[in-house]
């Protein structure tokens, strides 16, 4: 995964941005995801029902300082009543539209959050680590039922992309030495913006102070007028794209002070992210706790390609964890400080970026958010992916078809579709190397959320090892006859660009040699007639003056026996951690119990992932129904299927509510010798089955062979007996 930098187009290329829209939405309580106009709408009446007010309090003063009669000072006082109750009905609704409070009582997204965290924690699916030393921010431990959901997460994973696309999985390193990130720019470039408490000297996230101002104002401050508020939307909409100085102007602008002490701040400095050691007892070879499992990778391109026959396309994949230092991590699974990643590196011919099995997914139809509908103000909106592809705007078969992966892997883990969209990102967001970027932003109670990046990064990774380790990093492709070819030479001076850029010499000879050939041509054009020419370089966000003594042109011909090139990478990043916890949000809901007297918390899991597939209980505390228990048990372990067996006495509904919180989505309860019945979580449907069929028929169910349906429609109907209290 991408991470380097909010300064440079090349590090908010590399950034797993955390997007905060403003939007949200859920099936467990007020869709939120209002138009935008709505809210502009609102904010535009309550300006003019305000006016309204203080034009008729102006009246009622105007009325008794003339003396006037009391039916007419009554009459408008009453008049203004009226416009004060209308007016906090507008507030009401505004209310409602920007911090997600319905009028029916639901919960909104903040208590809907802390219902989520509240049960999460309490069920042992995550805790804060070090929790009997008050806990280190950023790093958390998962529990029983927490670890059981991330592994068949991966498990999935695995099955979905390893074995599926025939990848080849490596298990590299965390710690690396700095010569490989220095290559790949993470020692310069992977930095966030931070400000310090000017006294205390407590460090916060520059981006997230401003973020917290913008979202604080829309949320709870009714009163600005709809151009302000549009004003801080567009500044959330460009936060990430602010430079160190842009983004010190808006904290000062908006007088943002530190929150804990109300101090003033300093101005936004870099702050390296990677957590920094020392590979062995002499301190002289600096290393870094990984940030990505990526490099890993890329590093041992060479070996992968002997090893896939000196053949492409090919995958690789890592699963692994990864660390990044943050300055204020918050919001939970969210923004940590040690996660799980799990990244392919599918490298590809960049003349050929077709792919076999783009069939496969062309019909899929989901959320896609192109950059035009971005720039224009529109929403994200359903399109076929083949028409994407087929369009230009998603760049490639190759690209394409591993968003419909993603698409496929999240949905089928249990995220809601309708709340799952890919954005393409901006012009300005992505490298200048980049051909394509589209993230998979699911929406929680956080707002939009990039769970997944998926881009094309052309050949920047293996060139840029190629250049620092000396070592050819290539693949080859022999021609059954030579060939003649017209090859394009760049060759930058680097001695003049050294005397011209001293320092930023590295930049422009990048800039210079990753020219495309139409580009290249037109500055020899002009270099022969000017002599000099303005050139933009992306990592300095700056032109700057090429002369003709700084670099080479020309188109040379030669015969080839084989074409030597450097392969594109298709690159789809996961953050396994931010997809479980959408997956925990997407999942959770509550129903009242059988009394109506309490609401009960439930996770909708897929069988695929939930935590144990399946309960047994004996109805009664009972030695033949026990007996029967251990044979069934027997039988699921046999089969594969995770399960438990609750023998306390306590009501068989009160045993059904608690596997319930817990995501369990088969419950067997055993009330006879020779048969049991089998209820379904959601739907609390019950079938009666003998005791020999019992795991065979969850085993079908779980593994996907039978739907619930097909079972239901199958084995008699049981009419439950017993109160789920």
């Amino acid at each position: 995964m991408r991470l380097l930098s909010s300064l440079t187009p090349l590090g908010q290329h590399f950034r797993f941005r955390l997007r905060i829209a403003i939007s949200f939405q859920s099936h467990n309580f007020p869709r939120l995801f209002t138009m935008a106009s709505s809210e502009e709408s609102l904010r535009n009446t309550l300006s003019q029902k305000q006016s309204a007010v203080d034009a008729q309090a102006n009246a009622v003063r105007a009325l008794k300082a003339a003396k006037a009669a009391k039916a007419e000072i009554d009459a408008a006082i009453e008049a203004l009543n009226g416009l004060k109750i209308e007016k906090a009905s507008i507030e009401k609704k505004l209310q409602a539209v920007v911090t997600g409070a319905g009028g029916d009582g639901a919960l909104n997204r903040e208590s809907f959050r802390q219902a989520v965290n509240n049960t999460l924690e309490r069920r042992l699916f995550y805790i804060p680590s070090f929790k009997i030393y008050r806990g280190v921010a950023g790093l958390y431990d998962y529990g029983p039922p927490g670890c059981a959901v991330k592994s068949n997460v991966l498990a999935f994973w695995r099955q979905h992309f390893v074995l599926e696309e025939n990848m080849l999985e490596v298990d590299c390193p965390c710690v690396t030495p700095e010569a490989v990130l220095k290559a790949s720019g993470h020692v310069d470039k992977f930095t966030d913006l931070m400000v310090k408490d000017e006294k205390t000297g407590t460090c916060y996230r520059a981006d997230h102070l401003l973020k917290d101002f913008c979202n604080e104002k829309l949320q709870k401050d009714l009163s600005i007028s709809s151009e302000k508020a549009a004003e801080f939307k567009h500044v959330l909409a460009i936060m990430d794209d602010l430079s160190a100085e842009q983004l010190g102007a808006k904290i000062k602008e908006y007088g943002i002070v530190a929150p804990d002490t109300k101090n003033p701040l300093s101005d936004p400095y870099p702050f390296n992210l990677m957590f920094q050691t020392s590979i062995g007892p002499s301190g002289l070879l600096p290393g870094y706790m990984r940030p990505e499992t990526a490099q890993g990778i890329f590093v041992n391109f060479k070996d992968l390609y002997y090893y896939n026959g000196n053949k492409l396309p090919f995958a690789a994949a890592q699963i692994g964890q990864a660390f990044r230092n943050e300055i204020s991590p918050r919001q939970g699974l969210l923004r940590v400080r040690e996660f799980t990643l799990a990244e392919i590196e599918h490298f590809v011919d960049p003349e050929d970026k077709s792919h076999p099995k783009f069939t496969d997914v062309a019909n899929l139809e989901f959320l896609m958010f192109p950059r035009e509908e971005q720039m224009s103000g529109k929403s994200a909106r359903i399109i076929p992916l083949g028409e994407a592809v087929a369009k230009g705007t998603v760049n490639n078969e190759t690209l394409g078809y591993f968003i419909g992966r993603v698409y496929l892997f999240l949905t089928r883990l249990g995220i809601d579709k309708n709340r799952l969209r890919f954005r393409q990102h901006l012009a300005n967001e992505m490298a200048h190397y980049a051909a394509d970027c589209w993230d998979a932003e699911i929406e929680s109670s956080y707002g939009w959320i990039e769970c997944v990046g998926i881009a094309d990064r052309s050949a920047y990774d293996l060139h840029a090892h190629t250049e620092k380790s000396g070592v050819p990093l290539v693949a080859h492709e022999k021609f059954a006859e030579p060939r003649e070819v017209e090859k394009l030479v760049i060759a930058p001076v680097k001695k003049e660009l050294g005397l011209a850029f001293k320092g930023s010499q590295k930049n422009v000879v990048e800039a210079l040699e990753a020219m495309k050939e139409k580009e290249a041509l037109e500055m020899k054009a002009n270099l022969e007639s000017n002599g000099e020419v303005e050139f933009y370089v992306c990592t300095l966000g700056k032109n700057v003056l090429i002369k003709k003594s700084m670099v080479a042109i020309s188109k040379e011909k030669k015969k080839e026996h084989q074409r030597v090139f450097t392969p594109s990478v298709i690159e789809p990043s996961f953050g396994i951690g931010r997809i479980i916890y959408c997956l925990f949000e997407h999942s959770y809901y509550m129903r009242p119990s059988k009394g109506g007297d309490e609401q009960l918390n439930v996770f909708r899991f897929p069988p695929l992932v939930a935590p144990i597939k399946c309960t047994v209980f004996p109805l009664v505390q009972n030695e033949q129904y026990e007996q029967v228990a251990k044979v069934i048990s027997k039988s699921l372990t046999l089969s594969g299927i995770s399960h438990k067996i609750d023998i306390t006495g306590t009501s068989i509904g009160k045993r059904y509510a608690r596997t319930d919180e817990l995501g369990v989505p088969f419950a067997i309860t055993v009330d006879s010798t020779s048969s049991v019945t089998i209820r379904e979580r959601d739907s609390k449907d019950q079938i009666r089955v003998s005791v020999d069929e019992a795991a065979s028929v969850v085993k079908d169910v779980t593994d996907g062979l039978r739907t619930w349906e097909n079972v239901w429609s199958t084995f008699p109907h049981h009419a439950s007996a017993t109160a789920e209290d």
